[in-house]
């Protein structure tokens, strides 16, 4: 069994004393690819130092729209990260409405950072928090899929799973998907084809069940795989081989050349 975290966040504070233990923690558990997203300057740096380090992590950047008044002083700076060979995405970025930032311009910035997704040929990795209607029709009006993208931590219904799929987006399901009162977020994981389905963490967020209210990391990816195999029916193993797969065709990840 082969797993692939597509979304994750060890290069935050809370794995400062530990991440050795964590990416071997998550090897013991068949986690052996990630994507770890860095989210302003200290972060990103930490995101190079751990892709430069370790052969089957990936980066990507951009900033969260809780941080959406800082962008343009960060721009610069990520256009640098860009460059960097394992820098496979923009993201996390999109709309977050629960957090007290003004929309209008969570929405500006958001459409920038497709812009750069764009001029990068790179896809982008999208944040949405009480905001579908406008995070839709951001990605709509912008051709956001237009390189590829993933709706990270997907929490909607099958209705909301069938529009971003029809605009391009592949689907993420985190632990959340394991939690009992998230039965739409279930139903929209047994539509959604194989093929448009990736795994993630959140780490050190959104930890699934039975270990909810620890801190999540990497590894913690195999019970949501395990937990979606048996929500759909299906082979645990081949369920881990397609989303990893998937994984790395929506970011582009040819293994021989990326994976040193």
């Amino acid at each position: 069994m082969s797993i692939f975290d597509s979304h994750t966040h060890i290069n935050s504070h809370e794995f400062d004393d530990d991440i050795p233990d964590v990416i071997d923690r998550a090897k013991a558990l068949n986690v052996d690819s990630m994507l770890v997203l860095g989210y302003d300057g200290e972060s990103a740096d930490k995101m190079v130092k751990l892709i430069n380090q370790y052969p089957n992590i990936y980066g990507a950047v951009g900033i969260h729209p809780e941080d959406a008044a800082k962008y343009d002083d960060f721009e610069d700076q990520l256009r640098v990260y860009m460059i960097e060979p394992k820098v496979k995405a923009v993201g996390e970025i999109g709309l977050d409405y629960h957090c007290d930032v003004d929309h209008d311009l969570q929405k500006e910035i958001f459409k920038k950072q497709i812009k750069l997704a764009h001029e990068f040929h790179l896809p982008i990795s999208v944040h949405n928090r009480d905001a579908f209607e406008d995070t839709y029709d951001v990605i709509k009006e912008n051709d956001g899929a237009k390189y590829g993208g993933v709706m990270h931590s997907f929490n909607g219904d099958v209705q909301w799973a069938q529009q971003f799929l029809e605009l391009g987006m592949d689907l993420s399901f985190s632990g959340v998907v394991t939690y009992d009162n998230a039965k739409e977020v279930q139903e929209a994981a047994k539509y959604v084809p194989a093929d448009r389905m990736l795994v993630e963490t959140d780490a050190p967020y959104l930890t699934p069940m039975p270990y909810r209210n620890q801190r999540n990391e990497p590894g913690m990816t195999r019970y949501t795989v395990e937990f979606l195999a048996k929500l759909r029916n299906e082979n645990v193993d081949q369920l881990a081989a397609q989303t990893s797969q998937n994984a790395k065709k929506v970011l582009k990840i040819n293994e021989k050349n990326d994976g040193r």
